[in-house]
């Protein structure tokens, strides 16, 4: 903490010190600086930013693909599959294709789908509705409780902004001729 001195002499200071003059606050009045090395901070904001993406899971996602005739059991055990996708905490994308003369009842295919969602809305809420694209049927189901398995970022982990150089220390910059406003370093 220096108080308030000319940006002149802040940047005499940071010269003699071989660091950079750094505007931390440039909406404050006066504007707070701060003598450091820049570039090693920005390597430290870089190798931390890393190591946050390092630890952070993607958001997976499974799928799991029905045909309008899908029998009884293998229906269940789809169904069962899809339901321990979300309790794990993952999104699964349910998808029907239809093949050949099954385009021409695609009314059994969201019949099939809308099946799907009523027996996963206890653990899963439709993120995407069943939705035709092209040959197929395509509906994705998030979990529902609190517990997401650790996917996704949350608001307070963005990082904050870098604050920018006022001059670097290997070219000297020019001095006014009118006094200084005054700078907090």
């Amino acid at each position: 903490m220096l108080g308030v001195i000319s940006i002149s002499e802040a940047l005499n200071r940071a010269r003699q010190q071989n660091l950079d003059l750094v505007e931390i606050s440039p909406n404050a009045d006066p504007p707070v600086c701060r003598i450091m090395d820049y570039g090693k901070y920005k390597y430290e904001i870089s190798r931390k930013e890393r190591e946050a993406r390092k630890k952070q899971q993607s958001a997976a996602m499974k799928e799991i693909k029905f045909h309008a005739n899908v029998g009884d059991h293998d229906y269940q055990t789809k169904v069962r599959h899809i339901r321990e996708f979300l309790a794990d905490g993952l999104k699964v994308k349910a998808s029907l294709y239809f093949r050949g003369r099954e385009n021409a009842h695609r009314e059994i295919g969201f019949e099939v789908m809308n099946r799907v969602l009523k027996d996963a809305s206890d653990v899963g809420a439709p993120d995407m509705l069943p939705k035709l694209i092209g040959n197929s049927i395509v509906m994705v189901l998030t979990p529902r409780s609190g517990r997401s398995g650790g996917h996704g970022a949350s608001s307070a982990a963005q990082a904050p902004t870098a604050p920018k150089p006022v001059a670097a220390t290997a070219a000297p910059a020019p001095v006014p001729a009118s006094p200084s406003p005054p700078v907090t370093a």
